[in-house]
């Protein structure tokens, strides 16, 4: 796994394109995938749209669904608390004609929903900022290796 983890690092920091655009991509698919689960996979379809839109980059975009994917978990409480929060205290789903538990699943969905929409944000701000100085200090190193290399002795 840690091994995996460094792969995927080293494949952010090498991807192609200014260091702001692959962090928008990274952010974009970290705020996405705070809301995936809920929404049985099709928020995933929203990366598209947001990378296109916010000039992002796609493969950063992938490789921050993925991150956002191990951090889920614990993250999930969070999303369901803050869900709790925002929503009224009496608020319910109930539809007709279907059992009571699915009723509350439903419930529990929209409040993890909910939360994981604005923690989506929230990580995706706190992230955008130390991924894109990263990138830049890295890009700045290997430009500057670059360079020394090409001098002549």
């Amino acid at each position: 796994m840690k091994r995996w983890f460094k792969y995927q690092t080293l494949k952010l920091m090498r991807t192609n394109g200014s260091a702001s655009a692959v962090a928008k991509g990274f952010s974009i698919g970290l705020a996405i995938e705070m809301f995936t689960l809920p929404t049985a996979g099709l928020a995933f379809f929203l990366i598209f749209p947001f990378v296109y839109m916010l000039r992002g980059r796609m493969a950063s975009a992938l490789i921050g669904f993925i991150f956002g994917k191990m951090i889920y978990i614990p993250v999930a409480v969070l999303n369901e608390r803050v869900g709790h929060w925002l929503l009224p205290e009496h608020f319910v789903v109930h539809f007709h004609g279907i059992p009571h538990w699915l009723n509350h699943l439903m419930t529990i969905n929209l409040h993890l929903i909910v939360g994981g929409i604005i923690d989506g944000c929230i990580l995706a701000f706190m992230m955008y900022l130390p991924v894109k100085k990263g990138l830049e200090l890295l890009q700045h190193r290997r430009r500057e290796k670059r360079r020394l290399q090409r001098m002549p002795m």
